[in-house]
């Protein structure tokens, strides 16, 4: 390939050779991972004996799990271009296969470090200066030391992560490889395929046929896979239960927040507000019925923009100028390193047959981040853009300023610089607009990304605490079960002006998230916190941007509520919540004024 064509390469496909060059260097990796798990077992029963002793398990444990990380991340990314290709199906279970014999064999560490008189470890860290950057992990230790297993228990809990995985690669496998969608015809009365990718496109669409058309593809086939999808949901809801009775925890909720040390009154706190505020979200349904002149409006109307006029297309190349002007307030050298990415091979841009579907943000301490992305010229995937760079951006900051073992930051954390990014990025689209249809569809752009996380998230969140409460008071889940609490749940939260369409109530069978329990309240509560950042940025500038990086720059360094309180957000409060829900409410009376 000549340099020209390798640099437009980078300008469209991510360069994992970034990652291994070639792919004995993976082996090679492989087998130093091997060699290391094999090596950590000559310390078992010795990290008592000098400060220098345990400094050496944690260097050794580093180096495992940093070439670890670096294995499994390529291995993944490669099976993500296209899942149907048998060769990275087994490389990826080579390295699934492997980090689980590389935890396996450090499980000891853990449980030794916590059978070690607290005196004798302070004695170490005055002994030792190199220890001394562990205090921080090692506080954490002591504070979750209850929920921590014998050395024996954790090596045999290690060993069953494998299992552990199967709910979620079956699903995986089905969603992204498996599943076909009948083709619908589009606007103009052609023929087309109908795929994930393209899903949010349909529902957008100003002709309703297209969008109730691609509504029932969609569902149609996953109904006919719903036993299938509904036993697995239960596998994976019976495997939070284990693992959080294993580690004593009183429900599989209280064993997930904690890793984060998050009460699970943040939980609860988040889905009262929310029931509190639901009537904005009613309104703003009643406003989109009126103004598409609905005598009924079905969820596949709720979607589609309140501006008839189909905005342009946004070419890839526009949405990159667009992120970037959106994001001047973070400051010069924010820019430059997306320049950096937009040039480098960082982003997979296209959707293309057997890829993974969505987009995320990953990579390893080791490497720069990568996004993956399906970009099919739509606004939303403007926001998708901006979205995943911030994920990136708060990788890069966090892995450049702090050292491997609190590189990464926390799950709870992991919304709130993305978030910030899609805020600003409206921000600078509204400020720019002179167009009252073009101000109307943005607002509504903004209110669809409040109700797609405040609300959605929300109720997604409570879908999980009911099923997971269920299964823990011995119910079985069913999928009639399954699919009768989520039509409650869209019943509530979508109100009375909403025809639940029997359709929804399939949505739970493709909802990859639920495969991670109780992770996307932290999509609201990142949200809620996003809004108030954004709001400090733009109105305060250089003193609340320092505080801002200081975040990025913080990984796991602190507990995550109070890194959030550095960066002047409070969170053990509802008011960051109720105040972002309060700015939807204002949202949507700005809009109905607009649209009379």
């Amino acid at each position: 390939m000549s340099k020209q064509s390798e640099q437009e390469n980078m300008l469209y496909n991510w360069k994992l050779e970034d990652i291994y060059s070639d792919e004995n260097q993976w082996e090679e990796d492989y087998r130093q991972i091997q060699q290391l798990s094999a090596q950590l077992g000559i310390y078992q029963g010795r990290l008592g004996e000098s400060g220098s002793t345990l400094y050496e398990v944690f260097i050794l444990t580093e180096k495992m799990e940093r070439m670890s990380d670096k294995v499994y991340v390529y291995a993944k990314m490669r099976q993500d271009e296209d899942n149907t290709n048998a060769y990275y199906q087994s490389l990826f279970d080579r390295a699934e296969s492997l980090g689980i014999q590389a935890s396996s064999a450090a499980a000891f560490i853990v449980p030794e470090i916590l059978s070690i008189p607290e005196e004798k470890i302070n004695e170490f860290l005055a002994e030792v200066t190199e220890l001394r950057k562990y205090t921080h992990y090692l506080d954490e230790l002591k504070r979750q030391k209850q929920h921590v297993l014998s050395p024996a228990e954790e090596k045999l809990l290690a060993e069953t992560a494998e299992l552990s995985m199967a709910s979620r690669n079956i699903f995986g496998m089905l969603n992204n490889a498996d599943i076909k969608f009948p083709p619908i015809k589009d606007e103009n009365g052609q023929e087309t395929e109908m795929t994930k990718g393209r899903f949010g496109r349909f529902m957008e669409s100003p002709d309703r046929e297209v969008r109730k058309a691609a509504f029932q593809s969609l569902y149609s086939s996953y109904g006919k896979l719903k036993n299938t999808l509904g036993a697995t949901i239960n596998a994976s809801v019976k495997r939070d239960i284990f693992y959080a009775r294993v580690r004593k925890y009183p429900s599989a909720l209280a064993g997930a927040l904690d890793s984060d040390n998050i009460s699970p009154a943040v939980y609860d706190n988040l889905i009262t507000a929310v029931h509190n505020n639901l009537e904005p979200m009613y309104k703003y349904l009643r406003l989109r019925k009126k103004v598409l002149g609905l005598d009924e409006l079905h969820m596949y109307d709720i979607y589609t923009p309140l501006v008839k006029e189909r905005p342009k297309e946004i070419e890839y190349e526009t949405a990159r100028e667009m992120v970037l002007k959106g994001l001047e307030p973070l400051g010069k050298a924010y820019g430059d390193i997306i320049r950096e990415g937009f040039n480098g091979g960082w982003i997979d841009v296209y959707e293309k047959e057997g890829k993974t579907s969505g987009a995320y943000s990953w990579g390893s301490y080791d490497t720069h981040p990568f996004i993956l992305m399906n970009y099919d010229n739509k606004l939303d995937d403007v926001f998708t853009l901006a979205h995943e760079l911030g994920h990136a951006m708060h990788s890069y900051y966090s892995n450049k300023n702090q050292p491997f073992i609190y590189s990464q930051y926390s799950i709870f954390l992991a919304e709130v610089a993305s978030t910030v990014n899609e805020s600003l990025l409206i921000e600078y689209l509204l400020a720019g607009s002179e167009k009252k249809e073009d101000k109307i569809y943005l607002i509504n752009h903004y209110l669809e990304q409040f109700k797609g996380t405040m609300y959605r998230q929300t109720m997604f969140a409570e879908f999980e605490k009911i099923i997971h409460a269920t299964v823990e008071k011995g119910d079985a889940l069913t999928p009639e079960l399954l699919s009768s609490i989520y039509r409650e749940l869209n019943r509530l939260y979508f109100g009375d002006e909403v025809v639940i369409d029997p359709e929804i109530d399939l949505e739970w069978s493709r909802i990859p998230h639920f495969y991670s329990a109780f992770y996307v309240y932290k999509y609201a509560t990142g949200f809620a916190a996003a809004t108030a950042l954004k709001e400090k940025i733009l109105k305060e500038g250089k003193a609340a941007l320092d505080k801002y990086m200081t975040f990025l720059q913080a990984g796991s360094s602190d507990y995550s509520l109070n890194i959030l309180q550095k960066a002047g957000v409070d969170l053990n409060t509802p008011e960051p919540v109720d105040q972002a829900l309060n700015y939807f409410a204002q949202l949507v009376e700005q809009l109905e004024s607009l649209l009379k």
